[in-house]
């Protein structure tokens, strides 16, 4: 049996995206996780903030939260490859949450 990790993404979604279009996106990349392999625990809106410095042109970015946990590394993999080619996501990163 493997050994479940437990992770957390927080992502930025530029600022001037429609709720419904941020929605979508927000499930499709819950749905990628989801379809990886991995269980998700929480998936929240965190707050929109300024940035520290400009990304893309953009002084704010919505951040959004995601706790996760996975057997391996494939859904977290394929979030990483899928967000860097995503221009609704300005940053991303994910850390591995010791238990």
């Amino acid at each position: 049996m493997s050994k479940v990790t437990n992770y957390e993404i927080l992502y930025i979604i530029r600022p001037n995206i429609e709720e419904a279009d941020k929605a979508a996106l927000i499930e499709r990349f819950d749905t990628i996780l989801k379809d990886n392999g991995a269980e998700i625990t929480e998936s929240k809106d965190w707050s929109k903030r300024r940035l520290a410095y400009e990304i893309k042109k953009f002084h704010e970015g919505i951040y959004h939260i995601v706790k996760l946990s996975a057997t391996d590394a494939a859904a977290i993999n394929e979030f990483d490859r899928l967000s860097k080619i995503n221009d609704d996501i300005l940053r991303h990163m994910t850390i591995k949450v010791e238990a």
